[in-house]
């Protein structure tokens, strides 16, 4: 069981995040800055049949986190763990993009409205129906979910990332 710090109640992590759940996974991967560190970590996770859905790099002078997501959160988790790599785990927002004329500033201004912080989003390699998606990593997940839903966007869960239109990449 853990503990949500901000409610003071126990919460069993397996009823917590079900397959419809509506946030995604983000592994982010400790990585040595330098060459051949990334391209050994993609190797290992592409020679085991997963696909990755987002990749996102920041680094530093001597390490670099790698932000990425998979179509097979169970089986991505498995990897990490028995590779050596170290990693850590964290939700982001899913969000198919609106038929908008600035689907951004449609997102962004909801949040916004909300008082909710977006601390980093990137590009999902995800599309349904002729839509474009991304992930949001946000202060206070659970009213960003709350608002989101209410003015209608489509939120994505880690099911729809094994069922999309188009596999890029």
């Amino acid at each position: 069981m853990s503990m949500d710090f901000g409610e003071g109640e126990f919460t069993d992590a397996a009823t917590m995040r079900g397959r419809d759940w509506p946030s995604l996974t983000q592994f982010c991967v400790i990585i040595e800055n330098r060459v051949g560190s990334l391209n050994q970590l993609m190797q290992h996770l592409e020679r085991h049949d997963v696909r990755i859905i987002a990749l996102s790099i920041v680094d530093t002078i001597d390490v670099a986190i790698a932000r990425v997501m998979l179509d097979q959160v169970e089986r991505g988790r498995e990897l990490f763990e028995l590779s050596g790599f170290t990693f850590f785990e964290n939700e982001v927002l899913g969000i198919e993009l609106p038929d908008h004329p600035q689907p951004f500033v449609a997102v962004l201004s909801s949040l916004l409205q909300a008082e909710v912080n977006v601390n980093y989003m990137y590009p999902l390699l995800y599309r349904r129906e002729g839509h474009s998606s991304i992930a949001v990593h946000v202060e206070d997940i659970d009213t960003a979910t709350q608002v989101l839903r209410e003015k209608g966007f489509k939120l994505i869960s880690e099911d729809d990332l094994m069922n999309d239109d188009e596999h890029f990449g």
